[in-house]
């Protein structure tokens, strides 16, 4: 659908028009200046790593004669050059900037070269000669499972009475099955440029998402005190988590260098080092029990899930939190046992990934859903529907019925039941099924699969105090706005998103204000532009001031115009009331003679949130975001290749901000989590080197994967949250929407075999191989 770009007809009021990115002239042109886009000061360096050759060993010598003699070459750092804490973790800090006597994994950072040009510092690198104690790798998360060997202690949330209830219910399950991790492949690679300042102090350009925790490891990392240093990022060519934690080590890196020459460092990774060296999406391995009754309501479920966390913590004990609360998906579950296991392992430390395990977790649901349908003989999507939270919960009769998650949050807004009954009536779901099981009647090789999956997202960080934002508005002379606030744009439109909200609470048009660059010293504090909160609490926060100011104008707007501050509407770039109209820059100049405030900070701090990490039990979640996919699969069962015929998207968006970026961010989401389930595939050999770190062995989908017919509507209500607009987010949540390929994909499979009962064992990815694996190993006999 094409996008409506007819000029918007601006008034206080958010109108939802599909404005372009603020800065998509500047992409298609070539001129969005990303951070190695910055015109280098004279004199600056660059920096690479030296990094370990082997999993798990104790460095007995470093001989590094031959890296500092290598031509070009200025300074080569170790870890006895951070004079404070060597640590980039964010949490545990068990995460070293150069690792000093234990390397962990293969392709951690072990000392910096430091040299006129790329080339010769990667070169130099190289170089280095380090004798390794060999110790015993742990390299699967079942042996470290085995081992108890963990990055943070096991988490368990209990409701009700399992053992009773799978022991009476009518029919049991168990089963075994996994999800693989995934690579955040962002266009832009890690990147920092580090600048000396006067009086011992730094500015930091750096690609992340989260400025306010470089500036922090940073001056910790030197010993300074924060306000010496500044961290800046006007954009990221994409994030997707990989940028929240995992840019402080190259950011600090950086910085380390640039204090201890004196002149401006560049450290940017290639390719090959940034996947050897930076964490992925965890992969999960379950185990479940679960009992049922004949029409596949869900009476008890037992679940383990074990992650591969890697080497250090880094955010794998909030990713792990963030699955079980996503374990019940769109689904009540009455009684439950759910426990994870943040598993260690000499690989790289895994980390955020757009979902935040929760993807993973509600991988889990679905699977076991589609396990019980076929046993059941029955239609998957009619075992969803039995399962739904309770289709009248809401606030009314909260606590009443079937919406209380197994956390304890109540459901109060639930729309799955409407939004998957017009998506199953606009995709002919029902019909399409009969068709295809026809088709496959007739057809030996090829087999077609269909799916519908829903999903339910929480919105909000379960770490109640990150739910908050700042920002800064500014009216100059001439009407025109400039705002900043503690938001990060990583492709996902939130500049335009901010620039549209500001305009309305001012009355102008978007084209009069501009979001600036991210910088730690105009708004402090900030949180990582994660969870897909961006707009949320930044867009209430640039309102919060953009108000401010707006009611310092209305008095003054009042006397211009001779009527009560009542009667002033501020609209389309004027200011009317009492039968005359005024332009808005007009006031601002009165206002400025009056010597009125034009200027304001905003604030905003999500209500209501709580949560209680013993008891895994709270309200961790302002809202959920619901949507629903339907997607049709063709297999062939002699190659293991398939291809996606169709896919049907409704998504909960609230009252959209601007629908052409959401619908954008759905179909990107959609597309990265159909490569995440079907062509990704990370492989580690049995030294436990990456082996799929670069474009020629990891498979990102390209334009062919797409689906000649992608459907994508909105499902358009006010949220019931006080969300800016009554919008909703849409970063993470489209993302369980590709859960509906792997699943038809299953669904092709599943007609090989004759009867009830038949349960391909795919696992994820479903890649041609584990495609073929399947489809010639559980045909019937």
């Amino acid at each position: 659908m094409t996008p409506d770009m007819t000029p918007p007809d601006m008034t206080r009021d958010l109108d939802g028009r599909s404005l372009p990115h603020e800065s998509a002239r500047l992409h298609v042109m070539g001129a969005a200046h990303y951070t190695d886009d910055i015109p280098e000061i004279q004199g600056t360096l660059y920096a690479a790593m030296g990094v370990s050759s082997q999993a798990h060993a104790v460095i007995e010598a470093m001989n590094l004669e031959a890296v500092k003699s290598f031509p070009g070459v200025v300074a080569v750092l170790t870890a006895q050059d951070i004079a404070g804490e060597n640590n980039h973790g964010s949490i545990l800090h068990d995460d070293p900037i150069l690792a000093k006597d234990l390397v962990q994994f293969i392709g951690q950072p072990i000392f910096a070269v430091i040299a006129t040009s790329t080339d010769s510092a990667r070169k130099a690198a190289r170089l280095g000669d380090i004798k390794y104690q060999n110790l015993p790798p742990v390299l699967s998360p079942h042996d470290a499972h085995a081992q108890k060997s963990y990055v943070v202690p096991p988490m368990r949330l209990r409701r009700g009475d399992v053992a009773e209830k799978l022991a009476a219910a009518p029919h049991k399950l168990s089963g075994t099955f996994s999800v693989g991790g995934q690579e955040q492949f962002y266009l832009e690679g890690q990147i920092s440029y580090a600048l000396p300042r006067e009086n011992q102090s730094l500015h930091v350009y750096c690609s992340t998402q989260h400025p306010t925790e470089m500036q922090m490891l940073i001056a910790h990392m030197l010993g300074w005190p924060q306000h010496r240093v500044t961290v800046e990022v006007r954009r990221m060519g994409g994030g997707f988590g990989g940028k929240e934690t995992q840019s402080a080590q190259f950011a600090c890196i950086a910085a380390l260098a640039a204090h201890h020459t004196g002149r401006p460092v560049k450290l940017r990774l290639d390719r090959d080092d940034d996947m050897m060296i930076t964490g992925k999406r965890h992969c999960f391995y379950y185990d479940y029990s679960v009992g049922f009754d004949e029409t596949g309501l869900i009476q008890a479920l037992k679940l383990e899930m074990i992650l591969r966390a890697g080497y250090s913590a880094d955010l794998s004990g909030p990713v792990a939190t963030r699955a079980i609360c996503h374990v019940d998906n769109a689904y009540y579950l009455s009684d439950v046992d759910l426990a994870a296991f943040c598993a260690k392992t000499n690989t790289q430390s895994n980390t955020a990934f757009r979902g935040f395990g929760g993807p993973q977790g509600a991988m889990a649901i679905e699977y076991i859903i589609d396990d019980i349908a076929r046993h059941l003989g029955i239609d998957p999507l009619d075992v969803r529907h039995r399962n739904f939270y309770g289709k009248n919960a809401g606030a009314k009769n909260a606590g009443q019925g079937r919406d209380t998650t197994p956390y304890g949050q109540t459901v109060t807004d639930n729309i799955i039941h409407d939004l998957v009954e017009r998506l199953q009536q606009s995709s002919d779901y029902r019909r399409r099924r009969v068709l295809i099981n026809d088709y496959n009647k007739n057809s030996k090789f090829l087999r077609k699969g269909i799916a519908l999956t829903p999903c339910k997202f929480g919105i909000s960080f379960n770490v109640v105090h990150l739910n908050q934002a700042g920002a800064l508005v500014h009216v100059y002379g001439d009407g025109t706005v400039l705002v900043n606030h503690g938001g990060t744009e990583m492709g996902q439109g939130l500049h335009t998103k901010i620039c549209q909200i500001v305009a309305a609470e001012l009355g102008i048009t978007p084209d009069r204000v501009r979001v600036t660059a991210t910088v730690t010293d105009k708004v402090p504090n900030t949180s990582a532009t994660a969870a897909s909160t961006g707009a949320d609490l930044n867009g209430k926060a640039a309102q919060d001031a953009a108000a401010q100011i707006r009611g310092r104008l209305l008095p003054v707007a009042a006397a211009m115009l001779g009527c009560a501050e009542s009667e002033v509407v501020f609209a389309n770039n004027r200011v009317q009331g009492g039968g005359k109209s005024i332009g808005f820059n007009d006031l601002v100049a009165k206002a400025y003679m009056a010597r009125v405030q034009l200027w304001s900070d905003g604030f905003y701090a999500t209500p209501g949130l709580h949560w209680d990490a013993a008891s895994m039990t709270g309200k961790p979640f302002f809202y959920f975001c619901y949507g629903a996919a339907v997607s049709e699969v063709t297999v062939d069962t002699l190659t293991g290749e398939w291809r996606l015929d169709r896919v049907d998207i409704l998504h909960d968006v609230g009252r959209s901000l601007n629908p052409a970026i959401d619908r954008g961010q759905i179909e990107g989401a959609f597309i990265q989590g159909l490569g995440w389930l079907t062509t990704e595939q990370l492989v580690w050999n049995d030294k436990g080197r990456l082996m799929t770190h670069a474009p020629s062995t990891y498979k990102i989908p390209a334009s062919h994967d797409c689906p000649p017919v992608f459907n994508v509507a909105l499902y358009e209500a006010d949220n019931a949250a006080d969300t800016i607009g009554r919008s909703k987010a849409v970063g993470e949540p489209p993302i369980l929407l590709s859960f509906s390929v792997f699943f038809a994909i299953r669904d092709a499979l599943a007609g090989l075999a004759a009867g009830k009962g038949s349960s391909p064992p795919l696992n994820a990815p479903a890649s041609c191989e584990e495609i073929f694996r399947v489809a010639n190993g559980f045909k019937a006999v």
